[in-house]
């Protein structure tokens, strides 16, 4: 129950501390993703890189900080349920007028989660659904950037309105031929749009900060025409010249998807309002929920909190059972699935094989390494969770019984209510989104399905190598289909930064029995990689076998590995596209002349 008066002066100076803590936080945040466009506009691909690392901890450095203050200042794990109840409501009152009051809310459930014992975490203490509504929030001060930018042309303006657009942001590096790229703008949305007749609400509304990841800044609006919308994104790059380059024109929800997916680094926008940006978003993608927009943007925390209400709703809405989830059980990890939810739970287990020679706390820095990480389209993002209570009810016994087993440290089953609903709570637990084992999906392929899958299997592993990851375990289990037919690595305890690893060749046999024994006759260190070995562990079906080596024999050989790894520490950084490299308007442009038009691991922009 609340309390019928808000009568405790300190109180309402706990809600005050933990309001200055999230302001603080988003402060800085705002700072490091405003600073992205100099380091876009300088080059600075490294730095872009460390900055996009080093925000991400950001949310629980502040965290931390609060949860200190609030100790120190006001011994606050001493203080009475009453007057958290009174802290919360104040809160409230704090974030009528604020800018980001849910992402506010979320930092307010993170500290008070670290201060009270678990079992005080329900409507009353924390904000198990959001208190302040994020509808038609605006930034209002003099001055201030709007959302998005609306622009009127007619047919006759249409160029001059698109160097506009583009013109508006204000990037100080000039680009190499604008009127060029408008052109090549202008044929896409004609090829897309076709000879329509122009409405009267005829405009184009363009989010008013641009996006930026890796080498790339993205202009993201919709062209409206009456009762028609149509998404678009345009990839701004630098080009062979110096000056920058509109690279392509993408359009449709579908071309939108694959920029914002979950398998990609977050993106640094500078951005006032969060809300009004992910409504817009919505509105472009409105397949995509709304924690996996909060997650693109770099408000993971957020994104975190959406999901999990999305997961309680899900659960009250559906009656199947968790189960352990289909396919070939891994060594390290215990994966469980709910049928009717298109997402699965992996636990790390208490022991391994011997041939697993690492340990929890090393897996968990290898998932804290992929967040951190480029994931360049090819790595699957995980939400971490700890102490996660669920139904007992809702899992087999089967189920129960693995956990039991292999990972009986993070399980605990109890009524921590004391009201007869008995509860599974899971220590530590990673989420992610459900994809088709690629093993199983090759079983199951058709031809056309299969030289795809293997194709996209051979790009996959070359994209991770561009942003300096080797996968240790390339095994098809290992990868999944998405439902665009993307393939993504998912298993990451053993994976390792390419220049730690040392590429060598297989040393030739010294004598017959060495080379009839079927034994490791040569040395090995720790980090050494021998990508003449993986044939055999991977190329076991003469189709596969086939398709691989027609598209991907290179992997197999040393020198593709050494020549990738020397580049990267020279300090060179690949371009790695969220879009077919055959969008791109250079390839379009080669092709028009005669010229080959880029291939996948096209880098003609570096």
């Amino acid at each position: 129950m609340f309390p019928n008066q808000l009568n405790d002066t300190q109180a309402f100076d706990i809600a005050r501390a933990m309001r200055d803590g999230f302001d603080r936080h988003y402060r800085l945040f705002r700072q490091t993703s405003h600073e992205a466009k100099r380091r876009f506009e300088a080059a600075d691909w490294l730095g872009q890189q460390r900055a996009q690392a080093q925000r991400i901890e950001f949310y629980d450095k502040r965290v931390e900080e609060s949860v200190e203050r609030l100790q120190r200042e006001f011994a606050a794990g001493e203080v009475s349920m009453e007057v958290w109840q009174q802290v919360k409501l104040h809160y409230i009152g704090l974030l009528t007028d604020h800018r980001q009051p849910e992402l506010a809310e979320t930092f307010f459930n993170s500290v008070t989660t670290k201060i009270l014992h678990r079992s005080y975490f329900h409507n009353d203490f924390i904000f198990v659904r959001p208190a302040v509504s994020t509808e038609y929030i605006e930034n209002d001060d003099p001055g201030a950037l709007p959302t998005f930018r609306a622009y009127y042309p007619t047919p006759e303006s249409l160029p001059q309105i698109w160097r506009e657009v583009v013109r508006d942001f204000h990037l100080e590096r000039p680009f190499e031929d604008l009127e060029r790229d408008v052109h090549a703008v202008l044929q896409a949305v004609q090829q897309r749009l076709g000879d329509v007749r122009w409405r009267a609400n005829f405009q184009i509304q363009v989010l008013s900060s641009l996006f930026f990841r890796n080498k790339g800044a993205y202009l993201v609006g919709k062209v409206i025409n009456g009762f028609t919308e149509l998404p678009f994104v345009l990839p701004v790059l630098h080009g062979r010249a110096g000056g920058l380059v509109i690279d392509a024109a993408l359009f449709g929800e579908d071309d939108l998807l694959m920029v914002f997916s979950f398998a990609r680094a977050y993106f640094m926008v500078e951005m006032e309002v969060p809300s009004a940006t992910v409504q817009f978003l919505r509105s472009m993608m409105p397949r995509k929920p709304r924690a996996e927009l909060y997650n693109a943007l770099g408000l993971q925390k957020h994104g975190k909190t959406l999901f999990y209400r999305d997961f309680l709703a899900h659960l009250r809405h559906s009656t199947d059972r968790f189960r352990i989830a289909p396919g070939i059980k891994g060594m390290v990890m215990l994966v469980f699935d709910l049928p009717s939810f298109p997402y699965v739970f992996k636990l790390i287990k208490d022991h391994y094989p011997p041939q697993k020679d690492t340990t929890r706390e090393q897996i968990k820095g290898k998932y804290l390494l992929v967040k951190q990480h480029d994931r360049v389209g090819r790595m699957a993002d995980t939400l971490e969770y700890s102490n996660v209570a669920f139904p007992r009810a809702r899992f087999d016994d089967e189920l129960i019984a693995e956990i039991q087993k292999f990972a009986p440290s993070l399980l605990e089953i109890s009524d921590r209510d004391g009201d007869g609903q008995v509860e599974v709570i899971l220590k530590h637990v990673y989420i992610e989104r459900r994809m088709i084992p690629l093993n199983i999906y090759l079983q199951e392929a058709t031809p056309e399905q299969m030289q795809h899958a293997v194709v996209e299997y051979g790009n996959a592993i070359k994209d991770l190598v561009r942003a300096n990851i080797f996968p240790g375990d390339m095994l098809w289990k290992n990868f999944g289909v998405t439902r665009h037919g993307k393939v993504v690595f998912y298993d990451y305890d053993e994976i390792e930064y390419l220049t730690d690893c040392q590429f060598r060749a297989v040393p030739p046999a010294r004598n017959e029995e060495e080379e009839m024994s079927g034994e490791v006759w040569w040395s090995v260190g720790p980090k050494d990689v021998f990508p003449e070995t993986f044939g055999p562990f991977l190329l076991g079906n003469p189709q596969v076998r086939g398709i691989f080596l027609q598209h991907h024999a290179d992997l197999l050989e040393p020198a593709f590995w050494q020549g990738h790894k020397e580049r990267i520490q020279a300090g060179h950084v690949h371009d790695v596209f969220p879009y077919d490299p055959q969008r791109r308007f250079v390839a379009r442009r080669a092709g028009a002349a005669g010229a080959p038009a880029a291939a996948h691991d096209a880098t003609a922009i570096d």
